[in-house]
């Protein structure tokens, strides 16, 4: 979990110091509507233990400048309850579920530019899940609501061609149905929220 921490902090800095140029208007040159992208996130894959087999892709466009929607398509597995904060029992061993969810999110996004690049975004992910046990067999299917709520700032690359947003996150899930009995006992000691969740958005304008 400390080289999670560690590796966001360094991106952090090294994009902090770069030449590069906050939000454009519409009648910059470089300006483009369309964008399509996805997060840094993906490094997680790498990991040997609880492997996300994380995926994002994401397609947005500018209404304004300072408006901007998106839809995003997620697939994940996790097998911790989501409420965990970070420190010592995020992944701990005898606190993970008894077997995993596997999860389909199709996603909704509002963004909203106020100040040279400072942003705000709520998220609205549409989580299908299949519910696995320990022996990996199928024990039911749910579907969860989660609310993203974001403060970022987007930084401009090779003349607007790329960007980069770093972000700080509060989501909360008020919907969850059909959680098996077996994961919900693990789950119910954790809030339905979870802090300070990291993102680190990046695309392609066209």
């Amino acid at each position: 979990m400390q080289k999670r921490i560690l590796f966001v902090g360094l991106v952090l800095l090294l994009t902090g110091v770069l030449p590069l140029h906050a939000q454009q208007t519409a009648t910059d040159s470089t300006y483009k509507r369309w964008f399509v992208g996805s997060t840094l996130l993906l490094f997680g894959n790498f990991s040997k233990v609880n492997n996300p087999e994380f995926i994002q892709l994401h397609v947005g466009y500018r209404i304004t400048p300072k408006n901007v929607i998106s839809f995003e398509f997620k697939r994940s597995i996790y097998s911790w309850p989501l409420g965990i904060p970070w420190g010592p029992s995020f992944d701990a061993p005898g606190l993970n579920y008894p077997g995993h969810a596997r999860i389909l999110a199709p996603t909704l996004a509002y963004q909203r530019f106020w100040w040279k690049g400072i942003y705000t975004s709520v998220h609205a992910l549409n989580a299908f899940e299949k519910y696995v046990n320990e022996d990996k067999k199928k024990i039911g299917n749910g579907y969860t609501l989660y609310l993203t709520f974001r403060l970022g700032y987007q930084l401009k690359l090779f003349k607007n061609r790329f960007f980069f947003e770093p972000s700080m996150g509060l989501s909360y899930w008020p919907v969850r149905l059909n959680v098996p009995e077996s994961f919900k006992a693990v789950e119910n000691k954790w809030p339905n929220y979870f802090p300070l969740e990291p993102g680190l958005h990046f695309g392609y304008n066209f």
